[in-house]
């Protein structure tokens, strides 16, 4: 038998599968009415598969209590009615550290969670754009003892490993302690991506130990779902997969903590990086937050800059009539079990980000303070020095790269044996 492992990109591109569910087998269990209106039976799906899937679904009352589409239907605009009940759905689950919503907002949508018509291909608009018109390009610079890499963005990784591959021989090539990884216009993108660049920047010694862990709520880890065998599994071309002469479904997928812990395999040929500086704002989020996180058990991390975005959390699509639903359902941990920045990374050296950066020049306001951090005083260039070494490389395919400020998750599955 097989089972499936469920691998995600938690920040931002999406495979819109080529199923949808209109009903839901919705009375397989008697866990709701029937019969009904499409609009009934649609908010009876969201909430029903929100108390599977949901990173907090113990959070979720009974049907019997919670009484769906009493709630919602009389809501006329079903577009309406569905934004409504997913808010609140995403509001019973309190962090006590804040005593607020984990995915609470001031804008009246959940932080993390949303939902589209697969018919419009819409984006979600990070709350946090600054409407920043960055280029899909990689800066790579050398000031004094530092090698400096900006990217903008983590897209599929064909389209950016060439990139990284000749930005990383060049840093390689400077054999330098310090690296600098300017996130600041980064929220996100393919997993694939941020592993990649991880890869690249660890050194061998690192093979082999936990890179991250993707931890789903205690009803996926124990195979307790009832109606999420409607959703079938698709792979990465969107076609369905046979698994012992039937159609694979979502419930066939391991969810468990040990099936879905990854590792580091070294890529290139860097191995002299000690200290990473990461250079962040209030849109670095999601796989870049994730980049972050997992060098923290490992290497002397500081971040500069702005406080970044806030999402240790990634999810899956749920398809459900029209619509395609992306509910919080699992949470990105470290090796150390870390995954506590729900509000954001704080930054150890606090700089107002400036408004058009020349990236990867020694006066710049993060870079600066990244050198007198280091050295003092003592090799702040100065303001007439020209920038040496400093490229910029430009992807392959631009056109195929993330539209600024999206904030979408991709799934990532493949066959495995049990």
């Amino acid at each position: 038998m097989y089972n499936l492992n469920f691998r995600c990109l938690y920040s931002i591109l999406l495979i819109f599968f080529l199923f949808s569910c209109k009903k839901s087998s919705l009375d397989d269990n008697n866990l709701s009415p029937t019969t009904g209106a499409r609009k009934e039976l649609t908010i009876d799906s969201l909430y029903l598969y929100a108390k599977e899937i949901y990173l907090w679904n113990e959070a979720l009352p009974e049907y019997s209590t919670f009484l769906p589409r009493d709630r919602y239907s009389n809501i006329t605009a079903e577009n309406e009615a569905i934004k409504k009940e997913l808010f609140d759905i995403t509001q019973l689950k309190v962090n006590k550290t804040t005593n607020v919503p984990y995915e609470f907002t001031n804008y009246g949508s959940p932080k993390y969670s949303f939902f589209e018509e697969k018919t419009t291909r819409a984006s979600k608009l990070n709350a946090y754009s600054k409407g920043t018109n960055i280029g899909n390009e990689i800066v790579v610079a050398r000031v004094n003892d530092i090698s400096y890499l900006a990217v903008h963005s983590f897209p599929e990784l064909n389209n950016i490993k060439s990139d990284l591959d000749e930005a990383f021989s060049k840093i390689a090539s400077s054999n330098l302690g310090t690296l600098v990884v300017d996130l600041r216009y980064n929220n996100g993108g393919y997993i694939e991506t941020a592993e990649y660049l991880a890869n690249l920047i660890a050194p061998s010694l690192l093979n082999g130990k936990v890179m991250y862990s993707e931890i789903f709520n205690q009803t996926l880890q124990f195979r307790n779902t009832k109606i999420l065998k409607n959703q079938p599994y698709l792979d990465s071309k969107g076609d369905i997969v046979i698994i012992n002469g039937r159609k694979a479904t979502m419930a066939d997928v391991d969810y468990s903590e040990k099936g879905n812990t990854y590792f580091f395999n070294k890529k290139g040929n860097l191995e002299s990086v000690k200290n990473i500086y990461f250079i962040t704002s209030a849109i670095t989020a999601s796989a870049s937050e994730m980049l972050i996180s997992l060098f923290k058990p490992y290497f002397n991390i500081k971040l500069v800059g702005e406080k970044t975005y806030g999402k240790p959390i990634g999810f899956f699509p749920i398809h459900i009539d029209k619509y395609s639903f992306y509910l919080s359902s699992f949470l990105i941990k470290n090796a150390n079990g870390w995954s506590d920045y729900y509000s954001g990374m704080d930054p150890n050296i606090r700089v107002e980000l400036p408004t058009n950066p020349t990236l990867g020049d020694p006066n710049e306001a993060c870079l600066k303070s990244i050198i007198i951090d280091l050295y003092g005083n003592s090799k702040i260039a100065k303001p007439s020095q020209k920038i040496a070494n400093r490229e910029i490389l430009k992807m392959k395919h631009p056109s195929k790269q993330l539209n600024k400020n999206v904030f979408f998750t991709e799934n990532r599955l493949k066959l495995k044996n049990q």
